[in-house]
């Protein structure tokens, strides 16, 4: 059974981070590429431009946020595959990383993004 977590993309690489996957649609400020540690960067499945440049990290704003990135998410082709591929095995590990940018680490799009794919994952079992 694979788990999926989330972690800021400034803190330390871990080996049990497992596969490390970069949700972002932009690259982090000052991380160099080959010290990210990534399996995968898939700016697919991170909210459009728009939606990143309207929330804007405000605080009050998230539950809409949240509510918005999920109707992305439900119409996005690109996280379907990202679902099946952690949960259909091509990940060699038993854990996912889900990695960010973003300062807040309990409101920001990988939050939504895990929970999403594990409801999914819930849906299918």
């Amino acid at each position: 059974m694979v788990s999926i977590a989330t972690k800021r993309i400034y803190e330390v690489p871990d080996p049990a981070d497992g596969a490390r996957i970069l949700v972002d649609r932009l690259w982090p400020r000052g991380i160099k590429k080959d010290e990210a540690h990534l399996a995968s960067w898939n700016k697919d499945v991170a909210p459009s431009n728009e939606l990143r440049r309207w929330y804007g990290h405000q605080t009050p704003k998230w539950p809409e946020f949240r509510r918005r990135y999920l109707g992305e998410l439900n119409a996005n082709p690109a996280a379907a595959e990202l679902r099946q591929e952690i949960f259909d095995a091509t990940h060699k590990t038993q854990r996912v990383t889900l990695v960010y940018g973003a300062k807040d680490s309990e409101r920001n799009n990988a939050v939504v993004l895990a929970d999403f794919l594990r409801q999914r994952k819930a849906d299918r079992a």
